[in-house]
């Protein structure tokens, strides 16, 4: 048998450029070695309070995102998290064993709290244990993550452990962070300061389904020096972002003629802009045109999330079983 891999995005925006090399590439190769699970987290999306178009149309994006970049139903399971009524089931029995101190000293909790200080609500607080339900209601060994949720990661195993110490049975596995044994690919953003993200607007990102007008404006916008100060100098933060984008989709002899350039101090950025822009588009166009006509095809995407949801209700059935069985929850009638 083979192990559990889960994992979950928000549907609350586009996927870009950070999310492809940063997760969705290695998703295809999970797919391929392990029992996946990745789902769209609808339930985790409504702490924003989207509208209900809003959120229909975002998780409708997100599905076609996933299969039009190489997911495969028929290798793992893609669905909605409302489509498993089973995830609030388990979400409440673990919220009964988890605590409101730990809860509060999450750094995550603490953060949204301090930026949005007119939404501090349950669902932000117990954001930790729905990711937790996520994980442990398909009893998954391996989960990807990105550094700002290892603390997130760790309360699923505090939560699974406690259960397991709680009912005296060794039920729950401890989930562990993924390992890819591969350096994970750090997307910068066009702004020049750290990794590409949707939160530092949309002209730090550029995403898999961006109008080729549209990108290369973003690019050549995109934030640069006033140039080397002399031959050998080295790069600024935001001239290094520009050849870290470089290295993903162009050439090695592109990248070594402006890295020449750069040395010999006579780099031209907008000429480096421009070939980023067309070596960039080369890249996206193809993803672009697959995103638009698998959005298009709204009966396969039906009958995807139908399949996703049937797998994923089949493993949670199973865990939910015997969680109500373990706790107490008996059945006196037929």
């Amino acid at each position: 048998m083979r192990e559990k891999v889960v994992s979950g995005i928000r549907p609350t925006g586009k996927l870009h450029l950070g999310n492809y090399f940063g997760a969705f590439k290695n998703f295809i190769k999970l797919q391929d070695q392990f029992d996946c699970y990745f789902f769209i987290a609808d339930y985790h999306s409504l702490t924003t309070h989207p509208t209900p178009g809003d959120l229909k149309g975002s998780v409708k994006r997100v599905l076609a995102e996933y299969i039009a970049l190489g997911l495969d139903p028929e290798k793992c399971t893609v669905y909605f998290q409302s489509d498993v009524p089973e995830t609030a089931e388990l979400y409440l029995f673990l919220n009964m064993n988890a605590y409101m101190g730990e809860l509060e000293r999450v750094t995550s909790f603490k953060e949204k709290a301090r930026t949005q200080p007119d939404n501090i609500n349950a669902g932000l607080l117990t954001y930790p244990v729905l990711m937790a339900a996520d994980i442990l209601l398909h009893k998954a060994i391996k989960v990807p993550v990105g550094k700002d949720q290892e603390q997130h990661l760790e309360m699923a195993r505090t939560f699974a452990n406690r259960f397991n110490r709680l009912y005296n049975n060794e039920f729950f596995p401890e989930p562990q962070a993924f390992n890819f044994n591969t350096q994970l690919v750090k997307v910068p953003g066009l702004t020049g300061g750290g990794k590409m993200s949707k939160s530092a607007g949309e002209s730090d990102t550029i995403f898999l389904d961006e109008p080729a007008t549209s990108l290369n404006k973003k690019i050549m916008r995109a934030v640069s020096d006033s140039g080397p100060t002399e031959p050998g100098a080295d790069k600024s933060q935001a001239v290094q972002n520009l050849f870290d984008l470089m290295s993903l989709v162009c050439t090695p002899e592109t990248i070594g003629f402006f890295d020449t350039e750069h040395k010999n101090g006579s780099i031209r950025y907008g000429d480096l802009k421009k070939q980023l822009a067309a070596d960039m588009e080369t890249f996206i166009a193809p993803m672009r045109d697959k995103i638009e006509s698998t959005l298009a095809n709204e009966k396969m995407l039906q009958e995807i999330a139908h399949l996703g949801a049937a797998k994923a209700r089949k493993s949670a059935q199973e865990t939910m079983a015997q969680v109500r069985e373990i706790i107490g929850f008996s059945k006196f009638y037929m």
